[in-house]
């Protein structure tokens, strides 16, 4: 089933997705390579006009850059590992899945993690370009610095590092990175009042046994038509 066979629209007129289409979760290069290189398909569990929800399944073939030399980007060192020539490979997800919450104009993306036997570990704030959407999927930047919340409300932010590295290397621009501090203090004000989606209970969500696997589309890093920002 793909995406624009069940795309709706809700009371506020956007576009929506029904439950179990499936659509592309990507993300764009950093700095002046505006091409993306992650793309992640995944299965919709809820769209409306406040949250998007989606599933990626254990096993899913994903889109992800490497470098051209065969090494992971996390096993070369932060001094080179936004400098060296990239590309593009295909590799399957690994672990026990991953749900993936976004909310119309947020700054960032809350992945929720379990362990085997659906022990659930913790909260995942990635922070990134609000969200544009298409006809097929939706669309961001990564923006480094991640916030992990534990499930008892305790938080850690993470990869400073990688943010100053990626500072120094041009990847992001001075008034770019006070835009994502910015968005870094607001992440952490939503977990400190547990608004939502900590508070939503989202933890004690199982994807349907029926959901078969989304594929990767040969055209993945194509754009299909111009992205539209998800309404609100």
């Amino acid at each position: 089933m793909t995406a624009d066979m069940v795309e709706t629209r809700g009371a506020a007129g956007a576009a929506h997705w029904e439950p179990g289409a499936q659509v592309l979760w990507r993300y764009r290069a950093n700095g002046r390579d505006r091409s993306i290189h992650i793309c992640r398909p995944v299965t919709v569990v809820q769209d409306t006009d406040d949250l998007l929800a989606v599933w990626l399944a254990p096993g899913t073939v994903c889109a992800k850059p490497q470098l051209t030399d065969g090494t992971d980007l996390h096993q070369e060192p932060l001094t080179t590992r936004y400098t060296k020539p990239r590309t593009v490979v295909e590799t399957r997800w690994l672990g026990t899945g991953v749900l993936k919450l976004v909310r119309p104009g947020d700054p960032w993306s809350v992945w929720l993690f379990w362990d085997d036997g659906w022990r659930f570990r913790n909260w995942y704030v990635n922070l990134e370009e609000p969200q544009t959407r298409w006809r097929g999927g939706v669309d961001s930047e990564d923006h480094f610095l991640d916030l992990v919340v534990n499930p008892d409300r305790s938080w850690e932010m993470k990869d400073e590092d990688e943010f100053a590295q990626a500072q120094r290397v041009g990847l992001v621009a001075p008034h770019q990175a006070a835009r994502i501090r910015s968005a870094g203090r607001a992440a952490v004000a939503a977990v400190q009042s547990w608004g939502a989606p900590f508070r939503d209970g989202w933890e004690n969500w199982r994807p349907d046994p029926a959901w078969p696997v989304p594929a990767l589309p040969a055209d993945w890093s194509a754009l299909r038509e111009r992205p539209r920002t998800h309404a609100s």
